[in-house]
């Protein structure tokens, strides 16, 4: 836990968060009430009267994480409420640690207040406690407490998700689509903007069906009407003067549609769009979109019009029944389409996915073995894309200032999940956390670059 608060008589409360950005957000609306209740949030188990645990369940590794945190706080501390993914395998917690005072699942935010309420009453303040509650509903547009760093922030658009990928159980945990209407996220992107913002990382399950749910409704922000569509929330972001980058975009064709937006400056040029395979039948079995020769089409018009957008997707290697020539096929597919940062995880079985019951499972041994070939071949790819912007001027963005070099990131490079750039005279230059800066890039390996701010006649 880092957040911090100076020593007062209020209730405390602990707070540990697992898991995506989407979680993180969820977290973020919990502790914003808690912090208009009365309650302060404390750094330490010891500090805590109850602590609450925001959990993953995603994935197998994710569950051990998340019952080795609960298990921690339940040593340390003793009085524990859970909510989250997790949450909605209570009997798997209960199992683990029966001494839990609630559990409640993603979004679940009156439950989770209502916990902290039963075990640690709010103070009363006859001040305030008359004043009315901040909305929790997640259609709330209030910029509350952040536990990203100040100068950037993700913004949620939508929850749940219509999909239903078999290697996926996230429908199962927090629902099919439900859109925040588009003037709601502009008023929120704007109210972030308004307290040092300087970029919006869109977040969603499935950021390309934004609006579905709501027939695309027409709303009205700044005396203009916008659809609750993609393109239409990120020309009404492009107004902001942010870097906006998209995330887990499903690569629908309507996708296309907002690619001259990145050309034009208005939204940076990144795409987060998982592909997850490149053969026809793995894909069918992932139940995916499976038409790989118009995806590397439609990556080769998305580069013809914004020439320098970066492409960014995750791959899952070893999927039940996924053959040696299969396999083949994802790295020819990692060789034509040449993206700039990739990700890749070995399959490995979630409770209650379809994919459990497919047959003929890949051995351990050949999903690490693959994971490796997988790596070892994007390395290489990776290595050269960065190699070739030595020479060039990048736009950055300045995470931290560590002795004489700042830590950035360019347009190609999203927070925590991509690569960094390092400014060698950083201290120089009087950079600070936020700054935008344009970097001289001098050298690069096969994930950073390295660099020296450009300064001005």
């Amino acid at each position: 836990m880092s957040i911090q608060s100076a020593p007062s008589s209020n209730p405390k409360v602990g707070f540990v968060s697992l898991g995506c950005p989407k979680a993180l957000v969820d977290s973020e609306r919990i502790l914003t009430q808690l912090r208009v209740e009365g309650y302060d949030l404390v750094p330490t188990y010891d500090d805590a009267d109850v602590v609450v645990v925001n959990t993953c369940g995603f994935i197998d590794s994710a569950v051990a994480e998340s019952l080795d945190a609960i298990g921690e706080a339940m040593a340390e501390n003793g009085k524990v409420i859970v909510t989250g993914c997790l949450g909605k395998r209570e009997e798997v917690i209960r199992e683990a640690h029966p001494g839990v005072l609630s559990i409640s699942g993603p979004q679940d935010y009156e439950s989770v207040l209502g916990a902290v309420h039963k075990a640690l009453p709010p103070k009363h303040d006859p001040f305030t406690s008359l004043v009315p509650r901040r909305p929790l509903e997640a259609d709330t547009d209030t910029v509350g407490i952040k536990l990203t760093p100040k100068h950037y922030a993700y913004l949620k658009i939508s929850e749940g998700c219509n999909h239903r990928c078999s290697f996926c159980i996230i429908p199962s945990m927090r629902g099919d689509l439900v859109s925040r209407p588009v003037d709601q996220v502009l008023r929120e992107a704007e109210k972030l903007a308004l307290n040092g913002v300087r970029e919006l990382l869109v977040i969603s399950q499935d950021t390309s069906a934004y609006g579905v749910d709501l027939r695309y409704a027409e709303r009205e922000w700044r005396g203009k009407a916008y659809q609750t569509r993609m393109k239409a929330l990120c020309e009404g972001l492009g107004e902001l003067g942010l870097w906006t980058r998209l995330h887990y975009v499903y690569p629908y064709p309507h996708v296309d549609d907002v690619i001259p937006l990145m050309a034009e400056g208005k939204i940076l040029p990144y795409l987060d769009i998982p592909f997850q395979h490149a053969s026809p039948r793995v894909l069918k079995l992932m139940k995916r979109p499976g038409a790989v020769d118009k995806t590397l089409e439609r990556i080769q018009r998305w580069r013809a019009i914004a020439p320098d957008i970066t492409i960014r997707s995750t791959f899952i290697v070893g999927f039940p029944g996924e053959t040696e020539a299969e396999f083949e096929e994802l790295l020819d597919f990692l060789d034509e389409a040449q993206l700039d940062r990739v990700g890749a995880f070995a399959y490995s079985p979630v409770e209650g996915a379809k994919a459990n019951e497919l047959p003929d499972p890949v051995p351990e041994e050949v999903k690490q073995e693959r994971l490796a070939r997988f790596m070892e071949r994007q390395a290489a790819i990776s290595e050269a894309k960065l190699e070739a912007k030595v020479g060039t001027v990048q736009r950055c963005i300045v995470d931290a200032v560590d002795g004489e070099l700042a830590i950035a990131r360019s347009m190609a490079d999203a927070p925590e999940i991509d690569g960094l750039v390092q400014i060698q005279n950083g201290y120089f230059a009087g950079l600070k956390p936020g700054d935008f800066c344009d970097v001289e890039i001098m050298g690069s390996d096969e994930h950073d670059l390295f660099g020296e701010v450009v300064f001005g006649d």
